[in-house]
């Protein structure tokens, strides 16, 4: 067994990366192209974060095309996959759920349209509570200027009353709010031109009695992508800005290695005893986003990592308890 890893850690594109830890062994999902049958998202396994077993593709899709982000959630023996998906039914990018008996898939889609009065969602990560409640964060446009906040792309959060099934009280985690969220100037959307701002790809870990939202900021494609948060003390809110917000707090582009780190979900260690981001970057090349996966850790209420990596650094901790 290797005692390093070098990132990226998969050679092939795996855009937004959620990786699910079950019965002892990880499985990765991401954004990717479809399969040669026509389903969505790759799947892959691995029994320590580093060597990964590509299983296929998870979803058998309901139409549509431009299939983004999934995330998994287990309750009660089953899988429930939260994804987005463009051109069903005429509809822009919309979020869905779908299932299956088996982490690897197929998932099935239920009919499910999760926020049907917005024009455009994407970005589902649910998160589960110590005391059992379910929560699903997910992006949404905001076209109105209000405090310091920008035009574009934003969090919101409601509580799940069941895994298909929104209380239908959003409210807002984070808006775009600094120059380094800026997704596209004069960008035509909703018959205007904006100087387009972006906060996407929803994270949520606890620390110390708080929760904190990890949201990726700016162009997907761009250097100004990265990894910053916001904190409150409870799921739902409000949440406040961290100081020194002007720039991405845990992880930014390391020219000429990593480029635009982002949109990255978290999980343990093997043995349990560290968390791990998991995440996507380009590399110089441009060629394609690919997983990576760093390690974070606490200073205090502040997270740090030392992503993005390009050297070899040590492995995910296996050792016994």
């Amino acid at each position: 067994m290797t005692d390093s890893y070098v990132n990226p850690v998969y050679p092939h594109t795996m855009a937004d990366p959620f990786v699910l830890r079950h019965d002892g062994l990880y499985y990765a999902y991401g954004t990717a192209p479809p399969s040669a049958d026509g389903r969505a998202f790759p799947v892959l396994r691995s029994a320590d974060l580093v060597h990964w077993e590509p299983l296929g593709h998870a979803l058998v899709a309901p139409g549509g095309s431009d299939f983004w982000a999934p995330e998994v959630a287990a309750r009660d023996g089953v899988f429930y996959m939260y994804y987005s998906a463009q051109g069903i039914d005429g509809n822009d990018h919309q979020l869905r759920v779908a299932t299956s008996e088996h982490p690897a898939g197929p998932f099935l889609d239920t009919g499910v349209v999760l926020v049907p009065d917005q024009p455009f969602s994407i970005d589902a990560h649910p998160f589960r509570d110590t005391d059992g409640q379910w929560y699903l964060y997910y992006c949404v446009d905001f076209l109105e200027l209000e405090d310091d906040h920008r035009v574009g792309t934003g969090i919101v959060v409601d509580r799940l009353v069941d895994m298909r099934t929104l209380a239908g009280e959003p409210r807002v985690v984070v808006r775009p709010h600094q120059d380094w969220h800026l997704f596209l100037k004069q960008r035509p959307m909703y018959g205007a031109v904006y100087d387009w701002h972006t906060v996407e790809g929803p994270a949520v870990q606890q620390h110390d009695g708080k929760y904190y939202c990890f949201y990726s900021g700016g162009a997907w494609e761009r250097e100004n992508y990265g990894v910053s948060y916001v904190v409150a003390d409870h799921p739902l809110g409000p949440f406040t800005r961290p100081p020194q917000g002007e720039r991405a707090l845990l992880m930014s582009t390391r020219p000429g290695r990593l480029i635009g780190p982002g949109h990255n979900s978290f999980t343990l260690s093997p043995d349990g005893s560290e968390t791990w981001i998991v995440y996507h970057a380009w590399q110089p090349d441009m060629a394609g986003r690919r997983m990576c996966i760093d390690r974070l850790d606490w200073q205090g209420e502040r997270p740090v990592t030392d992503g993005p990596t390009w050297m070899e650094r040590p492995v995910p901790s296996a050792r016994p308890r």
